[in-house]
């Protein structure tokens, strides 16, 4: 599992090279990254497609790190055992994508005793499961649900593509976010925008796990990028 003192680092593919998927995410992890982030997006909860269970799978044979999968798509509960599947660690679902966010949530609990360990070849015993807040929505949001997750996943942008800037506003919410989860076991996480120059901020306010895209996969050292985000 993860521990909550420390910072991790978590390299987005979606900013890879995608015709040597394979490469570039063994590059990332010889270079110190912690996690694998992965974006899935159907078009319709965002306006971009990406990749689905089959290509997680493809890649789960290739890496030991955990998945972190941040699902960008409407009604995820129907899809949740095909993830688990596929050898997600980490799942997260936005708090407006489906109406039924519990029962959501549930499906990911569910799904890790379904799909064990041994079967997914997953990093975890269980797959933690995750909120994620777009950046017009507030946290009290999820007030009544906050104690059922393992992960509050701040976006920092508004998801759908990469290369976005940071937008400087959020800082105020992962700062109330830090302060919330400071007494939980939540992990707090924020994807967008995330360079050696607000890096150090966001740590200082409570965020365990940043997800950096371009700043990571267009360096031309990519190592040296890693170590600059653990502030």
């Amino acid at each position: 599992m993860l521990d909550k003192s420390r910072v991790y680092i978590a390299p987005s593919i979606l900013s890879a090279d995608f015709s040597c998927l394979g490469e570039e995410i063994r590059d990332v992890e010889r270079c110190g990254a912690d996690l694998i982030h992965i974006d899935v997006m159907d078009g319709h909860f965002v306006p971009n497609i990406t990749i689905g269970p089959s290509v997680i799978k493809s890649i789960r044979k290739i890496s030991r790190l955990p998945f972190d999968v941040h699902l960008m798509i409407k009604e995820p509960e129907k899809y949740i055992d095909e993830f688990v599947d596929a050898g997600s660690d980490i799942i997260t679902v936005h708090e407006e994508s489906t109406i039924h966010l519990h029962r959501a949530l549930q499906k990911i609990r569910e799904a890790s005793k379904i799909f064990p360990q041994e079967r997914t070849h997953r990093v975890f015993n269980n797959v933690l499961c995750g909120i994620s807040l777009n950046p017009h929505r507030p946290l009290c949001s999820i007030k009544e649900i906050i104690n059922d997750i393992d992960l509050l996943l701040i976006m920092t942008v508004n998801p759908g593509f990469g290369g976005q800037e940071f937008i400087e506003r959020m800082f105020r919410k992962v700062q109330e976010a830090g302060i919330q989860l400071k007494r939980k076991n939540t992990l707090l996480e924020v994807d967008g925008g995330v360079n050696d120059k607000n890096a150090k901020k966001l740590i200082k306010s409570g965020v365990n796990i940043l997800v950096a895209g371009s700043f990571i996969f267009s360096s031309k050292n990519r190592r040296n990028a890693i170590n600059s985000l653990r502030g």
